[in-house]
C-alpha cells in the first residue's frame, strides 16, 4: 500500500526511531498472534520436530515456525535426545503468555500412543476400530485395549498386522516400548 506522507520539518531522528520501534512491535505482535492461532488448531496432533538446546531441565524443540518446550515430565526416561535428532511429538497444549505463545510437547503422554496408532492403522483412523483404553508406563510398556462393532473385523489382529508389521512400526516410534 502506498500512501503519500507529508513530512513535517520537525520530524527528526528521535521521532523516526520511535516510529520504527512501534512498527517492529506491531509486526512482532501480529506474528505471535498468527503462530498462536495456527498451533491452537493443531493441539492434540502429532508434529515432527528437531531437538534443540537444553534450557535447565527442559529441552527446546524446533517445529519449523516456532520453538516448543519439552519438559522432563513429558520425556521418556531412557530415551536419549541429542541436539539435531528428529522425533515425533504430541502437541499437548498451547498457551498464550506475555512473551508470546508457549507450546508444550510430549512423548510420554498416552494420547501420543493413541495418535501414533491412528496414524499407522487405517481401521482406527476411519473408525472401524476404536481404542477403548491405554495404560502406559513410558519407556517400558504400553497396553492398548481395542474393540469394534463390526463382526467382520478382528480388532487385535488388525492392530498387530501380518507378522506384527503394523505394531512394529508403532513400537519403533515409541523406542521399542
Amino acid at each position: 500500500i502506498r500512501t503519500q506522507l507529508v513530512l513535517p520539518s520537525t520530524f527528526g531522528r528521535v521521532a523516526a526511531q520511535t516510529a520504527k520501534q512501534v512498527i517492529i512491535q506491531k509486526l512482532k505482535e501480529a506474528e505471535r498472534k498468527s503462530i498462536f492461532e495456527e498451533y491452537k488448531g493443531k493441539e492434540g496432533t502429532v508434529l515432527t520436530g528437531t531437538i534443540g538446546r537444553r534450557e535447565r531441565e527442559a529441552l527446546l524443540v524446533d517445529l519449523g515456525k516456532t520453538i516448543a518446550l519439552f519438559p522432563p515430565s513429558e520425556q521418556i526416561p531412557d530415551e536419549r535426545y541429542t541436539p539435531g535428532a528428529r522425533f515425533k511429538f504430541f502437541l499437548k497444549e498451547v498457551l498464550q503468555t506475555l512473551r508470546g505463545p508457549s507450546l508444550i510437547v510430549s512423548r510420554a503422554s498416552p494420547e501420543f500412543v493413541r495418535a501414533v496408532f491412528t496414524m499407522e492403522i487405517p481401521e482406527i483412523a476411519n473408525g472401524a476400530i476404536e481404542i477403548k483404553g491405554i495404560a502406559r508406563d513410558p519407556g517400558h510398556r504400553t497396553k492398548v485395549a481395542v474393540a469394534t462393532t463390526r463382526d467382520t473385523i478382528d480388532p487385535v489382529g488388525s492392530c498387530i498386522g501380518q507378522r506384527g508389521v503394523r505394531v512394529q512400526t508403532v513400537m519403533a516410534e515409541l523406542g521399542g516400548e
